[in-house]
């Protein structure tokens, strides 16, 4: 059975830190391209940041350029989503995901990953 968890969010003061973990298991990582995305009331869903697992290849949201920084440990089946200088704006359920083929599903808000976990909430807020 193949599941993400997502772990490492929480409360953060704004300008603060936070850095996601997404831990895989019963899926061999190898040919997906493994994502963030996020869920905020009244919001779209915003695909943040996105790394393909063969060959390290990283997309991010212009709001987070700069900021957010997406790496791999293959070894661990691990992503992590390192988040500096947080906004309120960043408040939001972070759910990571995984699709084969490339990280062109993270543009597309209307597409259903074929797997996903179950979110860990971020709030930023004095």
């Amino acid at each position: 059975q193949v599941q993400l968890v997502e772990s490492g969010g929480g409360l953060v003061q704004p300008g603060g830190s936070l850095r996601l973990s997404c831990a895989a298991s019963g899926v061999t990582l190898d040919d997906y391209a493994v994502g963030w995305f996020r869920l905020a009331p009244g919001k779209e869903r915003e695909g943040v940041s996105c790394i393909s697992i063969s060959d390290g290849t990283t997309y991010y949201a212009d709001s987070v350029k700069g900021r957010f920084t997406i790496s791999r440990d293959n070894a661990k089946s691990t992503v992590y989503l390192q988040m500096n200088s947080l906004t309120p704006e960043d408040t939001a359920v972070y759910y990571c995901a995984a699709a084969r083929g490339g990280i062109w599903w993270i543009h597309y808000s209307e597409y259903v990953p074929p797997y996903r976990g179950q979110g860990t909430q971020v709030t930023v807020s004095s």
